[in-house]
């Protein structure tokens, strides 16, 4: 399974502006040091901020910080939600000879039940416990 771009870029706004804590972060900062599209970052930011996990701040001293704490923030769920709960394969919108006897969704639907309860049990506090991953996300641009 792979996740999409969306996910992605949600999952390192949320790394980024739970390490740096010191000010309000803003989408040219976080845009800047992932050496990625600012108009993407917006979109995630708002969908993160709708779901509850990100406070955003209009004006010249604007920016965005967590909502919630690290450890109240499960990384499963982010995924889920950024990436929708839907079959890993959608049969109902295709026409198939197997419709009704196939046995491949059955089997799609567990192993994504699976992925998602595995990083159930991971915060982001336990995926920002590394120290040199905390360092990486301080100061200097990544990439």
């Amino acid at each position: 399974m792979q996740l999409s771009r969306f996910t992605d870029y949600s999952l390192r706004v949320l790394f980024y502006v739970a390490v740096n804590t010191e000010k309000l972060a803003t989408l040219a900062e976080i845009a800047d040091f992932y050496d990625i599209s600012i108009e993407h970052l917006r979109k995630v930011v708002h969908a993160l901020s709708k779901t509850g996990y990100l406070e955003t701040f209009r004006g010249k001293n604007g920016g965005i910080r967590l909502k919630l704490k690290p450890e109240e923030i499960n990384i499963g769920e982010v995924i889920v939600q950024a990436e929708g709960a839907g079959p890993i394969i959608n049969c109902a919108q295709q026409n198939c000879r197997l419709s009704g006897l196939c046995t491949l969704q059955g089997a799609l639907g567990e192993a994504q039940k699976a992925f998602v309860d595995s990083l159930k049990r991971y915060t982001l506090a336990d995926m920002l416990a590394d120290k040199p991953m905390q360092s990486s996300l301080i100061g200097t641009k990544q990439l």
